[in-house]
């Protein structure tokens, strides 16, 4: 693993970068191309939209790491009922949606409702630069979350609208547990769950 995608904890100092890697990130994403749908504006729109769910939400409550190119957010269980967006955060998206906020809130609780109920570690954001796509920044994100969800014991979940993805999650030993239609005749977004691996794991 190269100094340049070593997990580092993401401070709240590191908001450019996050906010800047994840709008690049999920350029492409199906869910979040439907929040924000002008392809001209939708850079800027979710640097906005991330640097507010990051500093007003995930840094206080979940698990931040990046790398040089790389961010993802963690949220073990005993944090699920504090990582949520207080008022004025939730203020904040609506006014970044502007008319795709209802669309947003629908979206956000229909999620919710899916959500799995037992204990688990929830991989709430995790993205890459697509500049930097194949030099591992990604999966050494995602293997040092699995560290922290293994050494707990614990499973962990996540959810992906991407299909192309899926195949990566995979590969550290994900299975779709639920396919979800989401509201607005929006993607099919995937539930994944991973049950917790003890040393010697294949």
């Amino acid at each position: 693993m190269s100094i340049m995608n070593t997990p580092k904890t993401a401070t709240i100092d590191d908001a450019p970068l996050v906010s800047r890697t994840l709008a690049r990130a999920f350029d492409d994403d199906p869910m979040m191309n439907g929040f924000f749908p002008d392809a001209a504006s939708r850079e800027a729109e979710m640097s906005r939209y991330f640097t507010t769910i990051f500093t007003g939400q995930y840094v206080h409550h979940a698990v931040c790491e990046r790398t040089e190119k790389a961010v993802a957010f963690w949220v073990p269980p005993e944090a699920q009922a504090k990582a949520v967006p207080d008022a004025e955060t939730i203020q904040q998206l609506l006014n970044i949606l502007g008319d795709r906020a209802p669309l947003f809130r629908e979206t956000i609780e229909t999620v919710a409702e899916h959500t799995p109920r037992e204990p688990h570690w929830y991989l709430a954001l995790i993205g890459a630069d697509p500049a930097a796509q194949g030099q591992g920044h990604g999966a050494a994100l995602l293997r040092s979350g699995l560290a922290k969800a293994d050494a707990a014991g614990l499973p962990a979940y996540l959810e992906s609208s991407k299909p192309s993805n899926l195949p990566f999650y995979e590969h550290f030993g994900f299975t779709v547990r639920e396919e979800l239609r989401l509201p607005g005749d929006g993607p099919v977004l995937w539930g994944m769950w991973r049950e917790p691996r003890r040393p010697g794991d294949a």
